[in-house]
């Protein structure tokens, strides 16, 4: 049974991989500070094959300890958030995300000397393809086109150059996974987000998802939606995502290569919005919207190429978006109800 500590283990993506490689039969390690929701509950907590380390990624000395009774190391902890978020933490982003990642890869250069630790699984993102201007993105395209504009999509090119250079230097192996827009069930309002004003509904999440749900569980009518609704991305599957993230671990094609990890499908803001629209309220009910002005790094498209991990991993989201919304838009409405969003 191989070990895997995983950093940001009670965040939104974190939980679905914690989740997947306790199915796959691993041993995982999680650790935490709960610095972006605090305290929370996770159905995995009373695994007898998972423990939580409380404790700050930053720690070099924790790290490295831990590290060194590991196989794998998904580094996943990060600041992020929304489109919002982007631009009221820009600063905090590129700076606390610098040292966390710095932090996580000095601890593991340190781990590997040891001989157990085999490799480091990097969370990137879709925004290292912010300021692209080919379609579908595909990887290697983000060292040819522009660099991203927000601190937030610069930061995450960062890790994938920390990532190569760890390798270059102390022959730390690695694996670069981009995913594309999560959508799943466990995201709350963090502690840290900034309230906006959208129509007659305050939001502090600015996810494209669980915003336009609040909105019409709310009964906003006309919908208000950010930018023109012509914006397309491909909403995929938390649950696909940590498919994909954990096959990478073991496999040897994943081994010092980088993959975009997405649905092959995409959709407008507009087709979403729509289809939450008459997922809540029926067939029946006029669908009636407004725009919002967009913010500056709402970019107009994030459209992948799937191929790569499709033809050397034999991955592939398979989750609709349909299908997505039927499991989310129950559990919003609970959270709604409960106030946890």
């Amino acid at each position: 049974m191989k070990k895997v500590l995983v950093t940001g283990s009670a965040g939104f993506i974190g939980g679905y991989i914690v989740e997947e490689l306790l199915a796959k039969g691993y041993q995982v390690v999680g650790v935490d500070n709960y610095s972006k929701y605090g305290p929370v509950k996770k159905s995995y907590d009373d695994n007898p094959n998972y423990e939580l380390v409380v404790g700050d990624v930053q720690d070099v000395e924790l790290m490295t300890r831990l590290l060194e009774d590991c196989d794998h190391f998904i580094a996943g902890a990060a600041l992020i958030g929304g489109i919002s978020y982007f631009h009221t933490y820009a600063y905090d982003l590129l700076a606390q995300n610098e040292r966390i990642i710095a932090s996580s890869v000095d601890a593991a250069i340190a781990a590997h000397k040891k001989g157990r630790l085999e490799k480091v699984t990097y969370m990137s993102s879709s925004m290292v393809f912010e300021s692209t201007d080919r379609w579908p993105s595909k990887e290697g395209d983000e060292r040819l086109v522009p660099p991203p504009l927000s601190s937030y999509g610069f930061q995450k090119l960062a890790v994938e150059y920390f990532a190569r250079a760890a390798w270059d230097q102390y022959k730390l192996p690695y694996t670069i996974l981009r995913p594309f827009n999560c959508v799943g069930i466990g995201e709350s309002r963090a502690l840290g987000d900034v309230e906006i004003d959208s129509g007659n509904v305050k939001l502090a999440m600015s996810h494209v998802v669980p915003d336009l749900v609040q909105k019409v569980l709310k009964g906003q009518d006309p919908l208000h939606i950010l930018g023109s609704g012509e914006q397309v991305r491909h909403y995929t599957y938390g649950g696909d995502l940590a498919r994909g993230i954990v096959l990478s671990l073991d496999h040897p094609a994943a081994l010092n290569n980088d993959f975009n990890v997405s649905t092959a499908e995409g959709h407008s803001v507009l087709e979403l919005a729509e289809t939450i629209w008459r997922k809540i309220k029926g067939p029946d009910v006029p669908f009636n919207y407004t725009s919002d002005p967009g913010f500056e790094y709402d970019v107009a498209k994030r459209v992948p190429d799937v191929s790569k991990a499709k033809e050397l991993l034999g991955f592939e989201a398979t989750t609709t978006l349909e299908d997505m919304l039927d499991e989310v838009i129950p559990w919003i409405e609970n959270a709604v109800a409960d106030g946890t969003i």
